[in-house]
């Protein structure tokens, strides 16, 4: 096989392929032996008729049109990996001789991933949440604990924040009540927001007695318009127990306060170093996404939105839930939630495209060991020899998958050591106190899947001949 590669407009490139005919006589002698088993001839078993025998029964051009139709989409590939092409769409593919007699010859125009060049990356500032506990963090966390002891008591005053409140609510639309947003008797938290936000604002300084009316849209009603009447009823405020050694000694692991506000202090602080390191791998992403100013490949996009999707349903099944009850428990519409998944996948994309670019303008591509030790790991996983998953990966492609990613783990690693960090008061924040070893899912930004396979490998090509 000989084949070429010269660019094409719409960042695409045409690869030119030569089968010479003695090594495209094989695929000929494929393609007979494939007839052999659909061609009854008497006196043979299927699939065991010579050649000469069926050529006297199906004309050679039918068995050379079948040859070529297999070996053409074999021989693409073959000439994609040879150039590393990194093509992202299905090719269009062409056979432009040979379909006589001779050498086979064809052409394949296929679309690639771009290449997109970066700048501005070296000097990025990354804003996050402080990931030190305040003192009223602590103080709200100790409260929520005292919260379950907390004792219910009726007062005689206005409602305020954080108030239990009896009331009578009913919802209507058009003068119809409508189900599930009527109740009588009903202990509503004053702040909570679970009806609708105005309830919130309406009954904050009510009295017990007053009666309340106003509109609001309800997201699980169609967005429609309700009409709510509400009934304030008695008002509770909760009274927490005094925090004493005692209390926490009775209601704790611990014996003192100190002791008890130490452990809150720990663990807030590994929530919030988490917390903050994720918001510096988010935080990278969406400024390298906005240092990407070209146009995201069609092609590319649609593979992320399968992905996406795809993903999402899968684990929607697995909890019984489809897609179309999902939107409607979330209060989601179909149109805002298909805009929302392009606007995200077009980022993730992006943001892989930079990493990218990192990737081979500060030559950080994966080393031959980087690769090898990656291999070994997944060897590791699977519980099988080396060479075996070597050579596993190999034929199914992968092995240039593990080198792409082990590269983008390099820009981010490369990046995240010398973006600025501070938190909200711009204040900097000490990276050496986060967690900030992205060595999995590096890229991933919202998004899970390979980005070296937004292709199908699929043989079945339509082309021309």
């Amino acid at each position: 096989m000989k084949s070429s590669i010269e660019p094409q407009e719409g960042n695409k490139v045409k690869i030119s392929v030569t089968i010479e005919a003695e090594e495209f006589e094989s695929a000929i002698e494929d393609a007979w032996k494939a007839i052999a088993k659909e061609v009854r001839v008497p006196g043979f078993r299927p699939g065991k008729a010579p050649r000469k025998v069926l050529e006297a029964r199906v004309e050679p051009e039918y068995a050379r049109s079948e040859a070529i139709n297999k070996a053409v989409p074999d021989y693409y590939f073959k000439a994609v990996r040879e150039h590393d092409v990194d093509a992202i769409a299905q090719p269009d593919l062409e056979v432009t001789g040979g379909e006589e007699s001779g050498d086979v010859t064809f052409d394949a125009i296929v679309e690639v991933r771009p290449e997109v060049t970066l700048a501005g990356y070296e000097s990025l500032t990354i804003e996050i949440p402080n990931p030190n506990p305040s003192d009223d963090d602590v103080a709200e966390q100790i409260d929520r604990l005292r919260g379950q002891y907390g004792e219910l008591v009726a007062v005689e005053r206005a409602v305020a924040d954080g108030d239990y409140v009896t009331i009578d609510i009913e919802g209507a639309e058009d003068g119809e009540v409508v189900e599930g947003l009527t109740a009588e008797g009903y202990s509503y938290l004053v702040g909570s927001g679970v009806v609708v936000p105005e309830l919130d604002e309406k009954i904050v300084g009510a009295n017990e007695g007053d009666t309340l009316e106003f509109s609001a849209v309800h997201p699980r009603n169609d967005d429609s318009t309700v009409s709510f009447t509400v009934k304030v009823g008695e008002i509770k405020e909760q009274v927490l127990p005094e925090l004493t050694d005692e209390w926490v000694a009775d209601a704790t692991e611990f014996d003192t306060v100190a002791d008890f506000r130490d452990d809150v202090v720990e663990r807030l602080t590994t929530v919030r170093k988490a917390q903050a390191s994720q918001a510096v791998q988010n935080g990278l992403g969406d400024k390298l996404a906005e240092l990407v100013t070209d146009e995201v490949p069609e092609a590319l996009l649609n593979a992320e939105l399968r992905a996406r999707l795809e993903n999402l349903v899968g684990r929607l099944q697995q909890q019984g839930l489809s897609l179309e009850t999902y939107l409607q428990v979330t209060g989601t519409d179909p149109a805002t939630f298909t805009d929302d998944l392009k606007g995200d996948s077009e980022v993730a994309i992006k943001v892989d495209l930079a990493l990218r670019a990192v990737t081979r303008q500060e030559g950080l591509a994966a080393t031959d060991d980087e690769v090898e030790g990656e291999i070994a790991k997944v060897a590791e996983q699977v519980g099988m020899d080396i060479e075996e998953v070597r050579e596993r990966l190999d034929a199914a492609d992968q092995i240039v998958a593990i080198r792409s990613d082990l590269g983008r783990r390099n820009a981010l690693r490369w990046l995240t050591e010398r973006v600025d960090i501070v938190d909200e008061d711009g204040n900097a924040v000490d990276r050496d106190a986060l967690d900030l070893d992205f060595d999995e899912d590096e890229d991933d930004h919202d998004h899970d899947h390979d980005h070296d396979h937004d292709h199908d490998h699929d043989h079945d090509h339509d082309h021309d001949h």
